[in-house]
């Protein structure tokens, strides 16, 4: 599995993705250092913080930010590394390799997945002690609800990014049944705006209800999306 998992990486070219990251990691970065020490997030006019409630601290923004962006990373890396697969035919030339179908395109998923998290939990990883090296220099608007000693805080890290990750399973799963990446892409906006955005106070981001429902329906998809691909004909 492993191998395959390279494979896929050499094959996509995981280097324009590894690139990809590291500026979108730099862009969170500065727009957060503009947001928590440069008076970007203060009312002009009462010089107060204009927050959403709850978005008074640090990490909801941290989380707010990087799910945001990474559920459409991932979106856009299963709609090149699989879906465009499917619609270029050449997914027809990887299944007769003597490797059972299911764990081809299993071996896409994870090459995916895994990649997707991993960046995103080093990007959190990078903002929090970006902020955290800041804070000694500057004063945030924003308060630091973290501990970057705490064996919790990592917990929370890398779970909060494994499921950001797994709900991407969903656009991934209509771009296949559509054999479109750019219905890959657009359900994973539209997929951000349902787990992140919000409607006056309203917002389902950060509902563990939610989340666990969707995270379900997620594997799910995962399980259809590969259900009897041994045998189901190549459209």
């Amino acid at each position: 599995m492993l191998k395959l998992i390279k494979l896929e990486w050499k094959k996509n070219n995981v280097k324009k993705y590894i690139i990809s990251a590291l500026i979108l990691a730099a862009l969170l970065c500065l727009f957060l250092f503009g947001l928590t020490f440069f008076d970007m997030a203060l009312d002009s006019d009462t010089g107060m913080l204009d927050a959403p409630p709850g978005y008074n601290v640090v990490s909801p923004l941290v989380e707010f930010l990087s799910n945001m962006v990474y559920i459409c990373f991932s979106g856009a890396m299963f709609a090149s590394f699989i879906v465009s697969a499917y619609k270029n035919k050449t997914m027809n030339l990887m299944f007769s390799y003597p490797i059972k179908r299911q764990k081809i395109l299993f071996a896409q998923m994870l090459a995916t997945w895994s990649f997707s998290f991993i960046a995103l939990a080093l990007t959190k990883l990078f903002l929090y002690l970006s902020i955290q090296i800041g804070s000694k220099y500057m004063q945030p608007v924003f308060l630091l609800d973290y501990n970057l000693k705490s064996t919790e805080f990592y917990l929370c890290l890398l779970v909060s990014s494994a499921v950001m990750v797994s709900i991407s399973f969903v656009s991934l799963y209509i771009g296949l049944q559509m054999r479109s990446s750019k219905a890959t892409i657009i359900s994973s906006v539209v997929l951000m705006f349902l787990t992140q955005g919000n409607i006056g106070d309203f917002t389902l981001a950060g509902n563990t209800v939610f989340y666990c429902l969707l995270l379900v329906v997620s594997l799910l998809f995962v399980v259809l999306s590969i259900y009897r691909v041994e045998t189901r004909d190549l459209r």
